[in-house]
């Protein structure tokens, strides 16, 4: 398995993967979804543990601890939001028609302030549920630079900044605002889903303190 895994960095403490579309972050159930990120990494460093996951549609960026201290640090450290997380996503729609003509933010960030639950009889996909449903936020921002590689394609590029970390977060606010991720066979129109062959969603960049120094780090990668 060792040939198939993109190590973006690698220390005593920590692991960095770019993960492909399609490959699960962990085991699934029944024989056929055993094949993931984690036994992967786990073939070739023995100490390497989970600490957050992406969708299987969703390429990009992925931590693993080496050992349980590191594991417990670098979870509290997610769960403490000092982890900044920007995704890239290629959307249908006009994003212009949502920009808030008056925003206070020089960038353009806008935000995205849904609350979100599992829609327990369609699972696994979520809804959002302005009585039950937990806090969600995103900031996004049209992606106007050319600083960004990759061939995206027709729509619009934009740039992901979840706050939380809710189930499909990202492909179901964008889709209940009108800006459906390409490819996106859940939460997108047929005529959307169907414009590529693959979610086109990554995981773009990761700052976060590193588990013994608490020194800022600072990781990207290509996309698609």
């Amino acid at each position: 398995m060792a040939e198939t895994l993109n190590l973006v960095y690698e220390d005593a403490d920590l692991l960095v993967l770019d993960k492909p579309a399609g490959l699960l972050c962990v085991p699934g159930r029944g024989a056929d979804k055993q094949d993931c990120l984690s036994a992967r990494v786990q073939a070739q460093f023995a100490d390497a543990l989970v600490v957050h996951r992406l969708d299987m549609a969703t390429s990009g960026l992925v931590v693993m601890a080496r050992g349980v201290q590191n594991q417990r640090v670098l979870s509290e450290a997610f769960a403490q939001r000092h982890v900044k997380k920007t995704y890239v996503a290629q959307v249908d729609g006009d994003p212009q028609a949502l920009v808030v003509l008056h925003t206070t933010d020089p960038m353009g960030w806008q935000t995205i302030d849904l609350p979100l639950i599992a829609d327990w009889p369609r699972r696994p996909l979520q809804k959002v549920d302005w009585v039950h449903g937990k806090p969600s936020l995103t900031h996004w921002r049209i992606d106007k630079s050319a600083a960004l590689e990759g061939n995206w394609g027709q729509g619009t590029r934009l740039l992901l900044e979840p706050v939380t970390g809710r189930t499909h977060q990202l492909r179901l606010h964008l889709a209940t605002v009108g800006l459906p991720i390409l490819g996106d066979a859940l939460y997108a129109p047929p005529a959307v889903a169907a414009l590529t062959n693959r979610l086109m969603l990554h995981a773009w960049q990761l700052i976060l303190p590193h588990p013994k120094s608490s020194k800022l780090i600072n990781f990207n990668v290509k996309i698609f």
